[in-house]
């Protein structure tokens, strides 16, 4: 049974998942192995999978997205929530939802080689499944993920993003949306818009612009190449978005990751969604976006140790690079 443990010096939430290192690992298969051949994820291998929460079809009939709860759950909707304290020590059931989203029936198409019409029926499919839980008063934040190679956490190399409902507001986003607030409060702004537009105005760090999105690399990236997707308009809940723009969206993210994948070998990424808490209301100072962060190097000692971030690639680089087409020679 997962459990949610407080830290008592930094206040913030650890999940303990015992059960979470029972997942399969495709990549310490033998090497006359093919991955697909004992893939859970395949078609023909849904009772190797929990039960399907939803899926949309595919002209033939058959899923083309499935929805699955997550096998080896970080939380679990089974537990009433119940809090503890133990002199400095607080936790709490792991109570939440855990689910994948299986973005296609072929094994070996990512994203960036997806047609942009799946890809907006993945985004689709987010979107649903975050309005579905924000019927759930017990569920304070949905996180949207994707983890792509090993190197990003990645245990099954099939497509597929995942979707955690949490109890509470996850620390990073806390800390994100209080610097938007004391931003507004300074500036009388949005921090998110005027990245936007200061990016679209000339800016070295713009990658592209579609439609009613931009693509930036963050002037203070952490990693080599992180990238940010973002509304250029106000919007501060992701679910929101409206249905004429999923399409325009679901072009930005392929080519970005297209880019991405031309100029970095190998590459690994993780992608989050950042969202306003499901009910919350509209806020004038948050901005939802898009974080893909490349896995090119490890966080290490001096990081663990002082929170900060040693990037080797200049945004202004990375944006150049992405923008070339060429691949980064380091």
């Amino acid at each position: 049974m997962p459990e949610i443990r407080k830290d008592p010096v930094f206040g913030q939430w650890v999940i303990i998942a015992s059960e979470r290192g029972l997942r399969p690992n495709e990549f310490t298969l033998p090497p006359n192995t093919a991955p697909s051949s004992s893939c859970p994820f395949c078609p023909g291998r849904e009772d190797q999978t929990p039960p399907t929460v939803c899926e949309r079809p595919g002209p033939d009939g058959k899923w083309k997205i499935r929805v699955v709860s997550n096998k080896y759950p970080a939380l679990t909707p089974d537990p009433a929530p119940r809090c503890g304290e133990a002199g400095p020590y607080q936790s709490e059931d792991g109570l939440g939802i855990h689910e994948v989203i299986i973005e296609t029936p072929g094994h070996g198409l990512h994203m960036d080689r997806m047609a942009e019409a799946d890809i907006a029926d993945v985004l689709s499919v987010y979107i649903d499944r975050v309005r579905a839980l924000k019927s759930d008063p017990r569920i304070k934040y949905v996180m949207i993920f994707k983890n792509h190679g090993r190197n990003a956490g990645a245990s099954l190399s099939h497509p597929h993003s995942q979707l955690v409902g949490m109890p509470m507001v996850p620390t990073r986003l806390s800390q994100e949306i209080e610097g938007a607030a004391k931003y507004m409060s300074e500036k009388g702004s949005c921090v998110f818009c005027d990245m936007a537009a200061a990016e679209l105005a000339g800016g070295r760090r713009l990658v592209l612009r579609e439609g009613p999105f931009v693509a930036i690399a963050p002037y203070a990236s952490r990693f080599s190449f992180e990238t940010w997707i973002m509304p250029v308009a106000h919007a501060s809940h992701f679910e929101d978005i409206p249905a004429g723009d999923i399409p325009a969206l679901a072009s930005v993210l392929k080519k970005v990751l297209s880019m991405l994948n031309a100029s970095v070998d190998d590459l690994a990424y993780n992608l989050i969604i950042h969202t306003t808490p499901v009910h919350a209301p509209s806020a004038a100072h948050y901005h939802w976006h898009i974080e893909i962060m490349p896995k090119l190097a490890h966080v290490a000692g001096f990081e663990w140790g002082t929170g900060f971030y040693i990037n080797t690639v200049s945004p202004e680089e990375a944006a150049e690079t992405l923008r070339s087409g060429k691949k980064y020679k380091g």
